[in-house]
């Protein structure tokens, strides 16, 4: 038997929002009750315990689903989800001491957040730059660009997809285009041929993933993605990288750090 609260037939709530409270307040409640990782009831354990039919069930775990709290693993079962691996350190991870010990942006946040992080489908090649990209960066449409496209990882799972246009001027020559850029990682090597950065601009969204994206992700459909675009400027104003990120949202805590004045 279940040790779950039943849900009152007299209520003006439905079953199934009194199940997903249900189930929600097990989640919620810490130590107490179910645990990050935790399996929760299967459906038809669910059905027997609260007297209700499937599709009263599935409205309630489509509900838990949509808020983030669990998700489903094909043949397995379904999970309360796992804290954020990543803390995006909004403000610190592109401080140039990062880049001065060796470590892009990605593996300063491993460092702070303690997971496991991996780059991979690293493709690097020249093309034309999308317009939204040129205006950014300057350039006249259709300009050349070096496109640099990869996929992040945390204790093994992705959790980020990344693109980088960089003129093809500034990259030209550089380890900029090769799969491997070295210690520090892009910026290093734009600081090397003296576009010293002083800023970044960054623009955040968030929607629903496309279903290139949630392939790539390895994300189930009702997964949310955070969208950063990011334009990095030198100490002369002008714009050396634009950077299109999408990030699965419940891997992410984004945090900020800045003064009150």
């Amino acid at each position: 038997m279940l040790n779950l609260d039943q849900i009152d037939r007299d209520s003006d709530q439905s079953p199934y929002r009194q199940i997903a409270s249900t189930l929600r307040d097990r989640i919620l409640a810490g130590n107490e009750g179910y645990q990050q990782g935790d399996k929760i009831p299967s459906e038809a354990a669910l059905i027997e315990h609260f007297g209700v039919a499937r599709m009263t069930v599935r409205q309630a775990i489509n509900e838990l689903r949509g808020e983030g709290l669990i998700v489903s693993e094909h043949g397995r079962g379904v999970f309360v989800r796992l804290a954020p691996p990543v803390r995006r350190l909004a403000s610190d991870r592109f401080a140039r001491r990062h880049r001065d010990a060796g470590k892009a942006a990605f593996l300063a946040e491993a460092d702070a957040s303690g997971y496991k992080p991996e780059v991979d489908r690293i493709d690097v090649r020249r093309g034309p730059a999308p317009k939204a990209v040129a205006e950014r960066l300057g350039l006249a449409n259709e300009a050349e660009v070096v496109i640099r496209a990869r996929r992040y990882l945390a204790n093994g799972r992705p959790v980020e997809t990344a693109v980088s246009y960089i003129p093809g001027e500034l990259a030209a020559g550089t380890a900029i285009e090769q799969a491997d850029t070295g210690p520090g990682g892009l910026y290093a090597r734009l600081e090397e041929t003296g576009h010293i950065l002083d800023r970044f601009t960054e623009e955040v969204g968030a929607r629903m993933p496309v279903a290139e994206e949630r392939q790539s992700l390895g994300i189930s459909p009702g997964t949310p993605v955070l969208t950063v675009l990011r334009t990095a400027y030198d100490t002369k104003g002008m714009a050396v990288e634009v950077c299109d990120t999408v990030k699965v949202a419940p891997a992410y805590l984004l945090q900020y750090d800045f003064p009150a004045r």
